[in-house]
């Protein structure tokens, strides 16, 4: 019988490595409060002295409510995007009902049949349309209302889109779309 040169011992795993030496941190101050040190007030020699530093807090201030919720231009830009690839057919209508009104989205359902007709009868497939966002015009008639006008580049022609929001339950939802 052939003997067995290896030896039964138990894997060995590799040494662990060495510790970090850690050492204890003092809790922090409430703000406001003065910090309390109980390091020595003379350092002992060839240390460095325990130095807490305590952030300024800054004084409270209450922020006046803003008529207007959130950017309004982003909202006009996004909007728009929307809604000329919604009458391309590249984009559904149920994307932007959260922030048009039932009169809105009406009409912009009867403008989505009519385009999708007249692709279906010339035989032109849905694309996505390539534009760019030119210059953005708004302007607050009252409180609480934005109406703007965005200008978009497209590749055969430029066309104009008018938008008016208007704040409801705290956010803003357009209450007129022409796209020119």
């Amino acid at each position: 019988m052939p003997s067995s040169t290896y030896a039964l011992t138990e894997p060995q795993s590799p040494p662990a490595p060495p510790r970090p030496h850690l050492r204890s941190v003092p809790p922090l101050a409430a703000p406001g409060t003065p910090a309390t040190d109980d390091t020595p007030a003379v350092p002992r020699a060839g240390s460095r002295p325990h130095v807490r530093p305590v952030p300024p807090v800054p004084p409270a201030r209450a922020s006046p409510p803003s008529p207007f919720p959130d950017d309004p231009d982003l909202l006009v830009e996004n909007l728009v995007r929307c809604v000329v690839e919604i009458l391309a057919g590249a984009r559904e209508l149920d994307q932007v009902s959260r922030w048009v009104t039932e009169d809105v989205y009406r009409t912009l359902h009867k403008r989505v049949v009519l385009a999708a007709r007249a692709r279906s009868a010339h035989g032109t497939r849905t694309r996505r349309p390539v534009f760019t966002i030119g210059s953005i015009r708004s302007s607050s008639p009252a409180a609480g209302v934005i109406e703007s006008v965005v200008v978009l580049h497209g590749r055969g022609r430029s066309r104009a889109v008018a938008v008016r929001l208007e704040t409801y339950d705290g956010r803003w939802r357009a209450t007129a779309v022409h796209v020119l």
